[in-house]
C-alpha cells in the first residue's frame, strides 16, 4: 500500500531548499507572496484579507496538503500535494486506493529564475515514486500559464490535456487547460 504525507521524515532536503510540512504560524509569510498580482493571477482563490487567509490555511484540509518550501530558513515558495485513489472497477478498488497525487506550486516573485521551483517540484516527484510509492502523479494549469506549464515540462511530466475554454476564469474569461502527468515507470526511467 502506498504511503501518505504523515509516512515520511520530515524535512526533505535539496541541494538548496528545505521543504516542510505547513504549520499555521506559516500563514502571514505564505499570504505576502500570495497576494503578488504575478503570483495569484492563476491561484483558484485569491488570498484576501490577511486575517481571512490565516483562518483558511489552518484549515487541516488545507493544512495536511501544503509543504513550505525555505532557502537558508527563509520561506520563498509552497507546494500542494493532495494524495487520492485512482479510478477502478469495484472488485479491485482496493489496490487502486492512495495511489495517484495532484501537485501544485506557489513562489515569492523575488525568487523566480532561480530554479528553485524546479528544483522543489522535482523533489515532490521523488518523494511521490522513490518514498510514497505512487502509480501516478498529475498537475494541471490555465494555458497561459506558460511558467507552470513549462515547469511541468522541465521535470519531465507529459502533457496530456489540452482542454478548450474549459475554465472560467475570475476576468470573466473562459480559459484553456493544460493537464500534465507522469507514471512511476517514467519516473524509473528518467
Amino acid at each position: 500500500m502506498p504511503g501518505t504525507l504523515d509516512d515520511v521524515t520530515w524535512p526533505l532536503r535539496t541541494s538548496r531548499l528545505t521543504i516542510r510540512r505547513a504549520t499555521p504560524s506559516d500563514a502571514e509569510a505564505v499570504w505576502a507572496y500570495r497576494s503578488l498580482e504575478q503570483v495569484s493571477r492563476y491561484m483558484t482563490t485569491l488570498p484576501g484579507e490577511l486575517a481571512t487567509f490565516r483562518e483558511a490555511f489552518a484549515e487541516p484540509d488545507r493544512l495536511g496538503v501544503t509543504l513550505i518550501v525555505e532557502r537558508d530558513g527563509q520561506i520563498i515558495g509552497d507546494l500542494m500535494m493532495r494524495i487520492s485513489d485512482a479510478w477502478s472497477q469495484r472488485e479491485i478498488a482496493e489496490q487502486a486506493r492512495g495511489v495517484q497525487a495532484e501537485i501544485g506550486w506557489a513562489f515569492d516573485a523575488r525568487h523566480h529564475g532561480h530554479g528553485y521551483a524546479t528544483e522543489a517540484a522535482r523533489e515532490l516527484l521523488r518523494l511521490s515514486f522513490e518514498t510514497l510509492g505512487l502509480h501516478r502523479v498529475e498537475a494541471l494549469c490555465f494555458a497561459v500559464n506558460e511558467p507552470s506549464w513549462r515547469l511541468m515540462e522541465r521535470t519531465g511530466m507529459r502533457r496530456e490535456i489540452h482542454s478548450v475554454a474549459e475554465s472560467l476564469h475570475r476576468s470573466g474569461e473562459w480559459m484553456d487547460g493544460l493537464g500534465y502527468a507522469m507514471l512511476d515507470r517514467e519516473w524509473r526511467g528518467a
